[in-house]
């Protein structure tokens, strides 16, 4: 007969003591949420700098686009780095190197004299540092809070749709006004004059990890379980499928909006409002989302956020007016913002404490590799086709594969073993 499921976040308040959501936790939480929009600016300034590259080195559009590949490439990778360095000694160590190395990067970008040295520096420097902002730091927000843990994750989860609010406009202001070499060695000591005293406020670690690192015999530990009814591999092997398939369906409108805009005529500057919208509404979504969350927990979460995703991609297919694509961007933000931060929440309901940093990082790595890999697929669908319908379709498809995968989750118990694990 299966054994009842068990809310592993409750047991870790049990084990290691009350650890409610402190006013230090709050504080730290805002203080993470400037971090993570100030360390974000990596994935936006690539872009907007973009047209000032290609021109200066006498490149065709497609390399010009190389250093953005790389990094998000390096920006996927780097959140597994960052999480383990996280889960090992803290978020203050990798966030500190990360604000160092992000100067550094910016620094040796703007000295670039050709294509490949930005790419590389771009990439390694400022993808694998500006990593910490994401993944890592959505993690370790994670471990301070217990019974508004969505809403917190959520709130973090959006310093990302922040960055991308605030950094273009400036950089684009600045790279017109002093150049893109001068612009970038400003970004360099901004990121280090203000996320390095930011840092400071990160020093302590969460009780549910010092606790257990301070006892000199094994604690007993909850997650001696088979989370869900597999094993942690398994389960980890799942989510990183899901986070895959939500964020290449995610793609569809997120990179392809501005481009479908102006293809019917209605100019990229409206495609560019829509975007705006887009991303407006998403902040909205995933702090509404985080509320639903603490009521529902993670998997009833992530259903009811892909099923609606789905809705909303399928409604691109028979509405193009103008006024549809406004509705339908602002549906589509309401809508799929609570998915990312949802998967934080699962890990942190099904796995220990001291793993959220490099599990956390690696379903999130999952959702920059398929935001990349949507955005290709699209633009080859098209290339194709000759037209977005077929690739609206295909990001429906790739939500179905979501959407089937987060109903399995949620129907399978949660089962305690009689193994040990850690």
């Amino acid at each position: 007969m299966p054994e009842p499921a068990i809310d592993v976040g409750s047991l870790e308040v049990r084990v290691f003591g009350d650890a409610p959501e402190s006013v230090y936790a709050w504080i730290r939480l805002f203080v993470a949420l400037l971090l993570s929009a100030i360390g974000g600016v990596g994935m936006w300034s690539v872009i907007v700098a973009l047209p000032a590259i290609q021109s200066e080195f006498g490149v065709a559009r497609s390399a010009a686009s190389l250093p953005y590949t790389m990094t998000m490439i390096c920006f996927g990778f780097g959140g597994i780095l960052m999480g383990r360095l996280s889960d090992r000694f803290g978020i203050f160590v990798p966030v500190t190197g990360g604000a160092i190395v992000l100067g550094l990067g910016y620094s040796v970008a703007s000295q670039a004299t050709s294509l490949w040295q930005f790419a590389l520096a771009q990439g390694l420097l400022v993808g694998v540092a500006g990593s910490v902002a994401f993944a890592p730091i959505i993690a370790d927000t994670s471990l301070w809070f217990t019974r508004r843990r969505g809403v917190a994750v959520a709130i973090i989860a959006s310093g990302s749709y922040l960055a991308g609010t605030v950094w273009p406009p400036v950089v684009h202001h600045f790279i017109a006004s002093v150049g893109w070499r001068r612009t970038y060695l400003g970004i360099a000591v901004f990121c280090v004059v203000t996320m390095l005293p930011l840092a400071l406020g990160l020093r302590r670690r969460s009780p549910l990890t010092d606790r257990s690192f301070a006892t000199g015999t094994a604690p007993v530990r909850p997650w001696a379980l088979s989370p869900l009814e597999m094993s942690p591999a398994a389960l980890q092997t799942v989510l990183v499928i899901a986070a895959l398939c939500c964020c290449v369906a995610m793609s569809m409108p997120q990179v392809h909006i501005v481009a479908y805009s102006a293809d019917l005529g209605y100019g990229a500057a409206r495609g560019a409002q829509m975007l705006s919208l887009m991303l407006g509404a998403g902040v909205v979504s995933r702090l509404v989302s985080g509320w639903i969350c603490d009521r529902i927990g993670g998997r009833r979460t992530l259903v009811l956020g892909s099923g609606l995703q789905a809705l909303a991609l399928a409604l691109f297919l028979p509405f193009n007016g103008l006024a549809s694509l406004y509705i339908l961007s602002a549906l589509f933000g309401l809508v799929q913002g609570g998915i990312v931060p949802a998967y934080a929440v699962i890990i942190r309901e099904f796995f220990p404490a001291d793993e959220a940093g490099v599990r956390v990082g690696t379903v999130l790595m999952a959702t920059v590799f398929g935001m990349a890999l949507g955005g290709w697929l699209s633009g080859v669908i098209f290339d194709l086709t000759g037209s977005y319908q077929a690739a609206f379709f295909n990001g429906f498809v790739w939500n179905l594969l979501n959407f089937g995968i987060a109903v399995a989750l949620l129907r399978q118990p949660g089962r305690a073993t009689t193994s040990a694990h850690g």
